[in-house]
Parts: structure tokens; C-alpha cells; sequence
């Protein structure tokens, strides 16, 4: 098939050179505003180069894949389905969420398949998570945490274009406890501080938070995240039960080092970045994809999916900013 992308910066030539690996994938038609990406990305992976994304469009593609500035999203997803090409889009699925449900109700009903990129659901360990919470082996939950702690904050201009940790980096976590549980979150309260750069707080951001979500069956799941872990980029997800507990990202490259005497774990290199740890699940996620241009898979993270943790991330940075509990239907106008 005849795959194209749009936005050729750190994630889109990343899944260029995914895409270019992939037995399904026959060729790409690429277009980026930044003349010297689209040619790199040319001649590293024999993509055919376009001059704007209708012209991508136009090129006889069979899906987009969109790594384009988050500004630029809803437009772009809704060019493609208007065109009847599947499109798998990068989160967010717009920078605020009046227009993500703008979206959603655009594509509703459609017809035309519609990804969200959350990579956490196509990793080994997560799904392994979800498949034994699914089959009971843990038995009734009581407990979830949750953990993404960066290796160090980005830019200055990222940061100010972020929409906040939250809706960036824990969004992340909130998508993948909702899909591993099988449960909504109900009810939030979040808190914050800043240890480190400077830009991060005069943006009106935090640089470490934590959240303690209510789930709808009363499971409390704990969120940690910061933007300074200075040995790697860690992230693990724990599950207790009545029956049993389970833990995902305890390998031996897992950034942390253990104080007990004698214990050598972990034993490997610690993963510093994020398409270190999850250059295989990114893999799993564009696969998906090409089984959803195929026709033989359904959307496996619906714009819909993406907008529930979207949610949450409104929540958790209202209560921040006003040092409460909220509820998902406050920011969602039903309380």
C-alpha cells in the first residue's frame, strides 16, 4: 500500500523510517513545511516528495499518517476523511478540547476509520497487563499506579506550547489505565511543584506532579510524572488485586538503582528516551494501522478514546491550579 505522511520532525522521520520497514508498506509520499526534512526523508527512505498535503492527498494514497504541529490536526484529519483515507494522527487530537469534540462529531459516522496515536497500547507489557486484568487473573483491583518520568524537560518552546504536563506527557498514563482497567475515571485531584527550569514555572506549568484518580468501580489509581529523572526515561505501570499483583517495565533497563544489599538489578543499560523504550510498540502501532487501511481491523484508538484521557488531563489541571477535587463531569459541563 501507498502510505503518506505529514510533518517530517522528530516523530514523523521516525515513522517514516517505521513505515519504510514494513512488508505492507510499498511506498510513501511524504510533504513537510521544511523543505530540507521532506528531501532527508527522501533520500533516506525513497519517498516520493509532495508540496502540500492536498497534494498528498491527491497523490493515490491509501492512508496519511499525521505528524504535523498539534494546530494543524483537526484540519488535516478531517481533509483525509472528507477523502476517504483512513488517517492516523499523532495526539492530541486537537489543542483544546472544544475542538477534539468538533472532530469527533466531523468523523462520527463517517465511515472512515480515524487512529489516534497512543503507542502504550501496542507494548508487550501493556497488553500482557490487559489481557490478565480482562481474564480476572488478578481479581477485583484496588490499586493502580501509574509512572512517566522524562530524562529532561524539553524546549523552552515546547513547553509553552504543551497545553502543561497533563495534557503532554500524563495524558499518556490516563489513555493507557482507562485501557488496561477497562474503567472510567470519575473524579480527580492533582498537585504540582517545579524543582528545576525556570521556563517550565514561568510558563504556569509544573515540572513534577502526582494525581490521584477515582475510578468508577472505586479502584484508586496514582499517577506520577516529572520532567527531570536524570537516570532515563521510566515508565511502569503496577496493578493490585484481590487475587494477585502485577507490575509493566520491570526489565533490566529500567532506570532506577536498588539500595538493597546484593541485588544487581537492573542489570542493562537504562532506556534514555521514549522511541528507545517503545521503538517496538511504535512498530506494533503503525502495523495496526495498515490492518485498518486494509479493511481488516477496526480503529484500535478512536478519536473518542483519545478525548476520554483528554478529559481527565482538564481535570487534573483545573484541580492543580485550584488545589481541589474535580470531577469528570465538571470539566466536561455536566456538573
Amino acid at each position: 500500500m501507498r502510505i503518506g505522511i505529514l510533518g517530517l520532525g522528530r516523530i514523523g522521520a521516525f515513522h517514516a523510517g517505521t513505515l519504510s520497514g514494513l512488508d505492507a508498506v510499498a511506498s510513501l509520499v511524504v510533504a513537510d513545511p521544511v523543505a530540507r526534512a521532506a528531501k532527508a526523508a527522501a533520500e533516506r527512505f525513497g519517498a516520493e516528495i509532495a508540496d502540500s498535503p492536498e497534494a498528498v492527498l491527491a497523490a493515490g494514497v491509501d492512508g496519511l499518517v499525521v505528524a504535523a504541529a498539534t494546530d494543524a490536526h483537526p484540519a488535516l484529519i478531517l481533509a483525509a476523511v472528507e477523502a476517504g483515507v483512513p488517517v492516523f494522527c499523532e495526539k492530541p487530537v486537537a489543542r483544546t478540547m472544544p475542538e477534539g469534540v468538533a472532530v469527533l462529531e466531523a468523523v462520527r459516522g463517517g465511515g472512515v476509520p480515524v487512529q489516534i496515536g497512543f503507542n502504550r497500547r501496542f507494548d508487550a507489557g501493556f497488553a500482557a497487563a490487559r489481557a490478565a486484568v480482562r481474564a480476572g487473573e488478578l481479581g477485583p483491583l484496588h490499586t493502580v499506579r501509574s509512572t512517566t518520568l522524562d530524562p529532561a524537560p524539553p524546549p523552552a518552546a515546547y513547553i509553552a506550547a504543551s497545553g502543561g504536563i497533563f495534557r503532554d506527557c500524563a495524558v499518556h498514563d490516563f489513555d493507557v489505565i482507562r485501557w488496561v482497567t477497562g474503567r472510567e475515571v470519575t473524579e480527580v485531584y492533582a498537585v504540582g511543584g517545579n524543582r528545576g527550569a525556570d521556563y517550565i514555572r514561568e510558563a504556569g506549568d509544573a515540572d513534577t506532579t502526582g494525581a490521584l484518580l477515582t475510578l468508577d468501580d472505586g479502584t484508586v489509581a496514582v499517577v506520577s510524572n516529572s520532567r527531570h529523572n536524570a537516570r532515563g526515561y521510566d515508565v511502569r505501570m503496577e496493578l493490585h488485586g484481590f487475587r494477585d499483583s502485577l507490575a509493566v517495565g520491570l526489565d533490566d533497563r529500567l532506570p532506577l538503582r536498588s539500595a538493597e544489599p546484593g541485588t544487581v538489578f537492573p542489570a542493562g543499560p537504562p532506556h534514555d528516551f521514549f522511541m528507545d523504550r517503545f521503538a517496538d510498540a511504535y512498530r506494533a502501532e503503525l502495523a495496526a494501522f495498515t490492518e485498518v487501511v486494509a479493511g481488516r481491523l477496526a480503529s484500535p484508538c478512536t478519536v473518542a478514546d483519545a478525548l476520554e484521557a483528554g478529559w481527565i488531563a482538564e481535570a487534573c489541571t483545573l484541580s492543580l491550579h485550584e488545589h481541589r477535587p474535580v470531577r469528570l463531569d465538571e470539566v466536561r459541563g455536566g456538573g
